[in-house]
């Protein structure tokens, strides 16, 4: 039988790889994970890690197993929370995952004006590459996963959607910056700072240059939305970004955002495990989200 001890040794050694390290983290002694692991196995009849020389990797049947543990112990927080609101406490805990260019554009805002409204809602954010969101997850690493393009699972579902443009993105002093729309093969002209190939923007954008028969050959490529905004803001560059991800600049005049005359979308998702159970305070906040998100990209657009 699984008890709610055993199943946080099981969580942990899962993601360490390793019972030392969990027992550390735990601040248990490792024998006693060892010695229930050990016992679990026996009960079940099947091995639910492979000992390997420095790590430990889940078996098949450890996989399966996993995921019941880490639903089950995401269930016992919700509950958790449930009986906290009824005593007047109203806790809640919300996990994401999210994109390096959203983590580091407009989500801090949203979830702040979220907090201020909602001050007992605890978050964790995770700043992932796109293909690495829907395994974060169906995991259970997270609760909800936010991002472009992400790839279609069985054991997901779609909360929202919604088509976000991208456009050229200038320093005030370019020579592109006081048109009100550029057109791609424009401003691939110019020196260009881009997504490297493991960002979901690269492959639109590349996708887009090729319609126009523009091989793009860039004088920076980086996963840094950051260093694409402020090496365009230090010369006559141009990179390509959604509104959203200069959202704050734009207000401060530190960038200008031209829309793009092709009218190039990316398709932005929030999604969650299928099965999985969607509590009150996650609800709100989705709610939240998709609102905020909405008025942004309607907004900068």
């Amino acid at each position: 039988m699984l008890h709610a001890r055993m199943l946080s040794y099981l969580d942990e050694v899962a993601r360490c790889g390793s019972i030392r390290k969990a027992a550390a983290n735990l601040n248990v002694a490792s024998t006693a994970i060892n010695r229930q692991i050990i016992a679990l196995e026996q009960e079940l009849g099947e091995p639910l890690f492979e000992r390997m020389p420095r790590r430990l990797r889940l078996t098949a049947a450890g996989e399966v197993l996993i995921e019941h543990v880490r639903e089950t112990l995401k269930s016992y927080d919700r509950t958790r929370g449930r009986l906290d609101a009824l005593k007047g406490t109203k806790q809640g805990h919300i996990s994401i995952a999210t994109t390096l260019g959203l983590a580091a554009g407009p989500i801090a805002k949203i979830i702040h004006e979220y907090t201020q409204e909602h001050p007992y809602v605890r978050f964790v954010l995770q700043g992932l590459f796109a293909g690495g969101i829907p395994n974060a997850v169906i995991s259970g690493d997270v609760d909800l996963g936010l991002g472009f393009n992400l790839q279609r699972n069985a054991k997901l579902k779609t909360l929202f959607g919604l088509d976000v443009p991208f456009g050229a993105v200038v320093a005030p002093s370019h020579p592109l910056a006081q048109r009100e729309k550029v057109r791609l093969s424009e401003a691939a002209t110019y020196p260009l700072v881009l997504a490297e190939q493991r960002m979901s923007l690269r492959a639109l954008v590349d996708l887009a240059l090729a319609r126009v028969s523009v091989t793009p050959r860039p004088i920076v490529e980086t996963n840094s939305i950051e260093l694409m905004k402020q090496y365009v803001h230090l010369g006559q560059a141009v990179t390509f970004l959604n509104p959203l991800d200069v959202a704050e600049d734009r207000l401060v005049g530190r960038l200008r955002y031209l829309p793009i005359g092709e009218t190039l979308t990316q398709s932005m998702t929030l999604i969650a495990r299928h099965r999985g159970t969607i509590d009150p305070a996650t609800s709100r906040f989705v709610e939240h989200l998709k609102r905020s998100l909405t008025q942004l990209t309607e907004t900068y657009a």
